[in-house]
């Protein structure tokens, strides 16, 4: 029979030997192959988290309203009159503020500006400076009434709720327009950042309004909405205020997208965009109006190299972004001319 071994007896001189494989195989580089994809691996954590970082950021203005601060009495102009807290709706939240200009009393058939605040569906106020001041400031002396709303936001109801507040807010602002000098058929929708994606909801889906009772308007303005298309936003890499928006529902996405319910001629629409926001606004804003272009609508893109929050707060100075509003709205010859031009 063989002799058999103990293990005592062949370990004691290959220990050593092993040892020193193990040390020298521990010791020797990485192969390249290998190296490369452990550093890509890092790499592309470390962007991770540096896009998270800049989304989280990003987010925080979009959830905040940045124009917290009320519109002063000071920053309107002289002679102004402001009817506050008008109801539209049973709800606290339900009212809008109307500006008269100060020979309104005199005027008939004015056009109006109604205006729709921001603030990702779920803060926001009718009362902010960036809301209101520049915009009353340079309508109000053109023969402007200038309405601002508040509407109930999450997480109470939830965007196509807000968009029927949206809805019935411009039914009753049309009813009563005629006891403040104005014209139920002379209004322009606009609306900031979530208040954006609320009237060109309602641009793209007209029975909205039509069932609270408001009739046609002459054009929207659209200051800043990424959310033309909220099912693309939700397929990708997006913001978490989205999911609490939007919900996980598809059908719920389609019936939110401005794009997507956009399928027949509607008012003219200005989609102002910001060009040097991270999450490119401008390119939704693009296929909107290339879409409602080919549907027969008159619309124009208005990108602009001003961050979100001057895109709402910006217009209304004495700058090219407010010439090329005030252009926009000529074709419809309703600016009319203030004292001093």
């Amino acid at each position: 029979m063989p002799e058999s071994f103990s293990i005592s007896v062949i370990t004691r001189p290959v220990l050593p030997a092993l040892a020193l494989c193990l040390g020298l195989a521990l010791a020797s580089p990485v192969a390249p192959a290998s190296a490369g994809v452990l550093r890509d691996k890092i790499m592309e954590k470390r962007q991770e988290r540096i896009e998270q970082r800049a989304g989280q950021a990003q987010e925080k203005n979009e959830m905040s309203d940045p124009e917290t601060t009320d519109l002063a009495p000071l920053g309107l102009p002289a002679g102004t009159k402001v009817l506050r807290d008008l109801a539209y709706g049973s709800d606290k939240r339900q009212t809008m503020d109307i500006y008269l200009p100060a020979n309104a009393a005199s005027q008939k058939a004015m056009p109006v500006i109604f205006m729709v605040h921001g603030g990702a569906w779920r803060t926001g106020s009718k009362t902010a400076r960036g809301v209101v001041e520049n915009k009353a400031a340079h309508w109000l002396p053109r023969g402007y009434i200038f309405i601002s709303i508040n509407y109930r936001m999450l997480p109470d109801i939830k965007p196509l709720e807000q968009a029927d507040d949206v809805a019935h807010a411009l039914a009753t602002a049309q009813t009563r327009a005629a006891e403040w000098g104005g014209s139920r058929n002379r209004f322009i929708l606009m609306g900031h950042s979530a208040g954006a994606h609320l009237v060109s909801l309602l641009a793209s889906s007209p029975a909205i309004a039509a069932k609270a009772g408001a009739s046609a308007w002459l054009a929207t303005i659209a200051l800043d909405s990424a959310a033309y298309d909220i099912t693309k936003i939700m397929e990708q890499k997006h913001y978490r205020f989205y999911d609490e928006a939007f919900g996980t529902d598809p059908a719920y996405w389609q019936a939110t997208s401005p794009s997507l319910q956009l399928k027949q001629l509607a008012s003219p629409f200005m989609a102002v965009c910001s060009s040097i926001r991270p999450d490119k606004p401008c390119a939704q804003a693009e296929v909107f109006v290339n879409k409602a272009k080919s549907l027969g609508m008159q619309a124009v893109l208005l990108p602009q190299s001003l961050s979100h929050a001057e895109i709402n707060k910006n217009l209304g100075l004495d700058n090219a972004y407010t010439a090329a509003v005030d252009h926009f709205l000529k074709q419809f010859d309703i600016v009319l001319h203030a004292v001093h031009d």
